[in-house]
């Protein structure tokens, strides 16, 4: 017991759990009974000199504990809650337009259908809800537990980002009672279903735009959008806000309350309608934060374990506090693995740098649920980054699957699809006829995902760094607790690479599981050799 100020203190051991280009990073897990802790931060030298931090370095502790670290009143309120299903997913995003038809099958072209005076709604590939239900089995095969659908109600482009109606499903792709049994199929099959919510902006299609088109300053609707000057009309430059200065997309007003309840009832009407299990929310860094918490709110309320993921390109703490979103897109990941494994531009230390400064960016249980990728419906695809290397998307899935956070695969990156340049090119029609190329892929992807979901608990465990070799282009680390772990090794370089890897007393061999091969165990010590641009994930 301190005098002065009376508090219990006990003693705990940081560990250094990660490092990047600036700092090193320790950490203590504790467990207390109390709702209010302080804490400081003792710091010994070789010299065991002593030093105390709590907001100032000092070599005598003071005794107020007012003057430490404070969590001043611990709330389950608080704490950022992540639907646990949504940290065990594997997800399949799904651009509609360019998926299926039917089953194993696609028409590869567009329709267009009226939607009223002088306004259509078009397709450019023919994809539509029908071909992704009768190609469930397909995800199931392949290992999906989650599908992420990118906008399906009622628009005019064949990308159905200009939203004319959020409460219809979009003609080209089927109706509202389609997707309904869609979701129903999904659910008997463990699928989880989640969708596009473009709330940033409409299409000038929307109800209310077109009221203000057709009566200017008396209509009711003009605070739902960000006019600077009348006549509106839609013309370039446009006298309004949008999307990327793109004039077809109106920027919505959230700030205002009606449109903000609106958009509120459509989040909650597709959860209670359709039993929805959550949204990706497009260009959520343009929205105001205090609609995303009243939307957290709104969608929570109806479906606790619904999933919200937010499309933040740069990544942001403030929209992952626990009163908004439960996970981003994470694109400082994707990038990452296209410096390192596609382009080649970083060494092994630096991309370790850049992965351990995204684990840190936010609390462990957020971290589990981050939405990683290699690449979406807004970016080259990845096997075009690597200059169809088939060996370096490989080896950057085999990270994909075995790091910390939600893998999302785009489709057709499990058959070797290709895409680079245009929006038209990365989105090109899925491959369904096989070649022998492409089964070499899918057959690697299967294995992969059947890894990750049978050692699960591993994957929800810790991630330390083994080895991050600069010469050799050697990157290995580990997943899971001392008592069990998976170990992946990557050679990301031409040549062969080997390292020696230490093992309990007793153990006579280790199993490496990606490639169904053993190890045998010398002297507590196995030599480990990777052939080129290859990898290995041994249960150790």
């Amino acid at each position: 017991m301190h005098p002065g100020n009376p508090i219990s203190v006990e003693t705990v051991e940081m560990a250094k759990v990660a490092q990047d280009k600036l700092f090193d990073y320790f950490e203590a897990e504790i467990c207390v009974g109390y709702t209010r802790i302080c804490y400081y931060f003792i710091l010994l030298d070789e010299k065991k000199s002593v030093y105390y931090y709590n907001n100032d370095f000092c070599d005598t502790l003071k005794f107020d504990r007012q003057e430490y670290f404070q969590f001043h009143y611990l709330r389950n309120e608080d704490i950022a809650d992540v639907p646990q299903w949504a940290k065990k997913a594997v997800i399949y995003q799904i651009f509609p337009d360019s998926f299926a038809t039917s089953k194993e099958d696609f028409c590869g072209e567009g329709i267009s259908i009226p939607l009223g005076k002088d306004m259509y709604s078009k397709s450019r590939l023919g994809g539509t809800l029908d071909g992704i239900s009768e190609n469930l089995s397909y995800l199931i095969d392949l290992g999906i537990n989650c599908i992420y659908l990118n906008p399906i109600f009622t628009a005019r482009s064949y990308h159905k980002y200009d939203t004319v109606d959020y409460y219809s499903i979009d003609p080209c792709f089927g109706d509202n009672e389609k997707f309904k049994k869609m979701v129903n199929r999904c659910h008997e099959l463990n699928i989880r279903v989640i969708l596009d919510g473009v709330f940033n902006h409409s299409g000038t299609g929307f109800f209310a735009f077109k009221d203000v088109l057709e009566k200017q300053q008396a209509s009711k609707y003009k605070d739902w959008f960000f006019i600077d000057d009348f006549p509106v009309k839609i013309d370039d430059p446009p006298k309004y806000a949008c999307f990327a200065y793109v004039k077809d997309m109106p920027k919505l007003n959230t700030g205002n309350p009606e449109v903000r309840d609106y958009f509120l009832d459509v989040a909650t009407y597709w959860i209670k309608e359709a039993e929805i299990d959550g949204w990706r929310l497009d260009v959520a860094d343009e929205v105001n934060h205090d609609f995303w918490r009243e939307f957290r709110n709104a969608v929570k309320s109806i479906k606790k374990d619904a999933f919200i993921i937010g499309e933040v390109w740069d990544g942001s703490k403030a929209f992952l506090q626990g009163d908004q979103f439960d996970s981003l897109i994470n694109y400082g990941f994707t990038n990452a693995c296209i410096d390192f494994f596609a382009k080649k531009i970083i060494n092994a230390e630096q991309f370790d740098a850049r992965v351990n400064f995204l684990l840190m960016r936010y609390k462990k249980n957020i971290q589990y649920a981050q939405m990683n990728l290699l690449g979406s419906h807004d970016t080259t695809r990845f096997l075009s980054l690597c200059g169809g290397d088939v060996r370096k998307l490989k080896l950057a899935t085999l990270f994909l699957m075995t790091h910390v956070g939600i893998p999302s695969i785009y489709y057709g990156d499990e058959k070797g699809l290709t895409g680079i340049g245009r929006d038209e090119e990365y989105r090109r029609p899925m491959p369904w006829q096989n070649d022998s190329c492409s089964m070499e892929i899918l057959n690697f992807y299967k294995k992969l995902i059947c890894i990750r979901k049978t050692y699960m608990p591993i994957m929800l465990e810790d991630y330390t760094t083994l080895k991050a070799d600069i010469g050799k282009s050697l990157y290995v680390f580990s997943r899971g607790k001392a008592e069990k772990k998976l170990i992946i090794a990557i050679n990301n370089s031409e040549k062969t690479q080997s390292f020696e890897l230490s093992v309990k007393d007793g153990k006579t061999e280790v199993c490496d599981i990606l490639n169904d091969s053993v190890h045998t165990v010398y002297d507590n010590r196995i030599l480990v050799e990777l052939s080129p641009l290859r990898g290995r994930i041994l249960l150790a």
